[in-house]
This record gives C-alpha cells, sequence and structure tokens, in this order.
C-alpha cells in the first residue's frame, strides 16, 4: 500500500491547461464517485483550486493507481494520457506529507501565505468524507496538514499583506488602471468563495459603487450582509441576465464564476465597449478557472483583460518582504511532518505490538494456571506475588522489541521485523 499524489499545479503547467483539468465544486461529487470507483484506489481526495488539480490516493499498487489518475485526468483535461504527463506531477509517501503540509500552510501558492488554500484543504477533504472516498490514511494525513496550516499562520507572519489571490486581484486592477480604483464603478460577477474575498478586499479602495452580479440572489444577499457597512451601502445586486449591459456600465470588473466554459464571449464584450464611447478603457480581471473570458478578446480595443497570468506576475514583487518569514514557516512543516510521521509509525506498529503483547500474556497465564494445579501449597498471597513478578519479567522482555518495533515502522526494515514476529510467534 503506497500513499500517493498525482495532478498539475501551477508551476509545472500553463493556465490552459490548468483551465481544462480544474474541476468544479458542482461536478465534484461525480468525480469522486469516478475515483472511487477505480480498482486501484482504497481511498482518494481531489483538490482542485484555480492554480492547481491534484488527486491524493492510497493505492493498493502505485504503477496501477498512477496510471487510473492519470487516466481520469486525462479524461476530464479532454486530453491524451501522453500530452498530460508532460506537465504531471507524482509524489509518494513521504513525498505526499512534505508536499501537502506546504500547501496547506501556503508555500506552494502563487500568492506565498495566501489564506484561501488552508480553507480549500479543509473542503476538499471534508467533500471527499461526504463522498465517502477518504478514509483512515487520508484522514488523518489531511487532518494533521490543516493543523500545521494553522500553526503556521498563527506564529508566523507569512500572511501579512497581501494574503489571497482575492487581494492581490485588486490590488492589480489598482495598478493597472490610471487613477486606481477611488471613484469607479465596480462589478464583481459570482458570488462564491473568491467573489466574496474581491468584495472585501475592494473595500478601503473608496469605489462610488460596486455591483454584486450571480446566478442566484440568495447567495448575494448573505455575501453583502457579511461585508463592513461602509461597503454594503454601495452595493447593488443584479442577476447574470445582461452581462453585456452590466460591462458597459462598470469601469472594472471582476469575474469569479465557477463554469466550464466561459461565460462572457468576445462578442459580448464588443457590444458592451460600443456603449463606452469617450470612456477610459474597461479593466476585466479574470479570476475564474476554467476562464470565465475567452481569451480571444484581450485584442479588443479599449479592454485590459487580466488573468490568472497576469495575476502571478503582479504579485510577485509584493512578496519580497514575506521571505523572511518562510525560513520559520519551512521550519513548522518539518516539526509537523515529523510529528506526523512519528505518529502513524505508532499506529502501524500499534497492531503487531497488541499483538505480541497478547501472545506472550496468554502464555504467562497458560503456565500460572498449569502450575497452581500442581502446587497447592501456596495460598492466595503468594499467588498474586507470582502474578506480580511474572507480569513484570513480561513487560521487560516486550520492552525493547516494542521499542524498536515502533521506531522501525513504515520503513523496509519495520517490514521485515513484523514478519520476522509473525514467523516465530505464529502471530
Amino acid at each position: 500500500m503506497s500513499v500517493i499524489v498525482v495532478g498539475l499545479e501551477q508551476k509545472h503547467a500553463p493556465l490552459e491547461l490548468l483551465d481544462r483539468v480544474s474541476v468544479t465544486e458542482v461536478d465534484t461529487p461525480k468525480a469522486l464517485g469516478r475515483l472511487r470507483d477505480q480498482p486501484n484506489l482504497s481511498e482518494a481526495v481531489l483538490l482542485s483550486t484555480c492554480l492547481r488539480t491534484e488527486v491524493y490516493a492510497v493505492v493498493e499498487r502505485f504503477h496501477d493507481g498512477v496510471a487510473e489518475i492519470q487516466a481520469f485526468l486525462a479524461e476530464v483535461s479532454g486530453s491524451s494520457v501522453e500530452a498530460l504527463s508532460e506537465y504531471c506531477t507524482i509524489r509518494f509517501d513521504d513525498d505526499v506529507t512534505d508536499h501537502l503540509f506546504a500547501v496547506a500552510s501556503g508555500l506552494d501558492s502563487a500568492v506565498l501565505g495566501e489564506s484561501e488554500v488552508l480553507g480549500q484543504v479543509r473542503r476538499a477533504w471534508e467533500r471527499a468524507q461526504g463522498e465517502q472516498s477518504s478514509g483512515p490514511v487520508l484522514g488523518s494525513l489531511f487532518r494533521h496538514a490543516v493543523e500545521t496550516g494553522k500553526r503556521v499562520r498563527s506564529e508566523t507572519a507569512i500572511a501579512r499583506g497581501i494574503t489571497s489571490l482575492s487581494h492581490g486581484a485588486v490590488a492589480l486592477a489598482a495598478d493597472r488602471r490610471p487613477g486606481g480604483l477611488s471613484g469607479s464603478r465596480v462589478a464583481v460577477v459570482g458570488a462564491g468563495e473568491m467573489g466574496e474575498g474581491v468584495a472585501q478586499a475592494l473595500d478601503g479602495f473608496r469605489v462610488e459603487h460596486l455591483v454584486m452580479a450571480n446566478r442566484t440572489a440568495e447567495r448575494v444577499e448573505t455575501l453583502v450582509a457579511g461585508l463592513p457597512a461602509s461597503a454594503a451601502d454601495t452595493v447593488e445586486t443584479r442577476d447574470l441576465d445582461d452581462l453585456v449591459t452590466l460591462l458597459g456600465e462598470v469601469d472594472v470588473a471582476f469575474t469569479t464564476v465557477g463554469s466550464a466554459h466561459p461565460i462572457v464571449s468576445r462578442a459580448d464584450l464588443e457590444a458592451a465597449l460600443a456603449r463606452r464611447t469617450g470612456r477610459p478603457d474597461l479593466v476585466v480581471v479574470d479570476l475564474g478557472v476554467p476562464r470565465n473570458v475567452e481569451p480571444e478578446a484581450g485584442s479588443l480595443d479599449g479592454l485590459l483583460l487580466l488573468d490568472m497570468d497576469d495575476l502571478r506576475a503582479a504579485v510577485a514583487d509584493a512578496l519580497t518582504g514575506r521571505q523572511d518569514e518562510v525560513e520559520a514557516a519551512n521550519g513548522i512543516v518539518a516539526d509537523e511532518v515529523e510529528r506526523y510521521r512519528s505518529a502513524s509509525r505508532a499506529r502501524d506498529a500499534a497492531p503487531m505490538v497488541s499483538a505480541l503483547r497478547s501472545r506472550v500474556e496468554q502464555a504467562r497465564q497458560v503456565e500460572l494456571d498449569r502450575q497452581r494445579s500442581k502446587r497447592s501449597d501456596l495460598d492466595d498471597g503468594q499467588w498474586e506475588q507470582v502474578d506480580a513478578v511474572t507480569r513484570a519479567m513480561v513487560a521487560k522482555l516486550l520492552h525493547q522489541p516494542t521499542v524498536v518495533l515502533k521506531d522501525a515502522a513504515g520503513t523496509p526494515r519495520g517490514e521485515r521485523l513484523v514478519e520476522a514476529l509473525r514467523a516465530l510467534f505464529d502471530l
């Protein structure tokens, strides 16, 4: 049995491919069901965020398990396994722990220390639990990863400043629009996690008017109710029926909708720009993965279209000071990784230790009972002394084997010791 992670991430894969392999929240249950049905995957968690899609799994046979996950990702992306393998990363056993703990801590994000990824890791695990694709192994791994992410954020300053892609996107729009966002009309299209983050990040930029557009009015109303009073007073809510009109009215738009296909076409933007005669360029920040706006629209006059690639490049300069906290955060991750591995070794060794102790205790009791039938000259008090002495002898004899077995658990040496104990004691 091995624990593996197979997937694509922003450091190794182009945005266009990350778009196609991304799994929306709506499609996640079905995707987890497909993973759960694979013959070599006994557990699976799917982590699909704006800049990574990864499958964490417990596999019976390593190579077969990797092949099944790659086939799944290829199907999702509409690519062949061969085309996907160039960008696919594969990690197993200890490397999986190192990687997931770093991801949950914000150390492997486009925005170093971002606040959103920890919640994404937790929800990926919770969804897998709900779909019964996660079991005790991945449950323990993800639980400890979330604890590690919380500790990094509480004990270091890695999350100061631009702490999320949402904050980075607002800062990018303010930087690229002449005069910034003060006095502007802004639209946030989509009221999910990213849309909510953008709306909150806009507080303090003194926008003149904020329009929140979403498929369902109830979600927008809930989001607006949670905004600071200074922001909520300027908010107008709409549905998504007429994006052309909306884009023609505003100065800046953030698109954050979870959709498998673009919701804004080049033709939509051409029509919207025709309504803006004599006004400054429309700034559209596309935060959708897959993309919400057809990339071909970027060539239109009067439009500045920014996407996740632009955001990744822009936030790099803002993160220089935060590098000072990386060493401290890495130290915490290393400490938690070792703590997790020690606990895992102890859990792996526990059944064999228990079986060994039970076998020896059974032999002790059998011999005591046999001697009692022969030694009628000993009274109850004396038998209690014999019982205590033999119990202490057994504990001392088993102490060293127990320590060695726990220390070696999860290693090739540990496997050899387990096999030797099974043979020697018929366990």
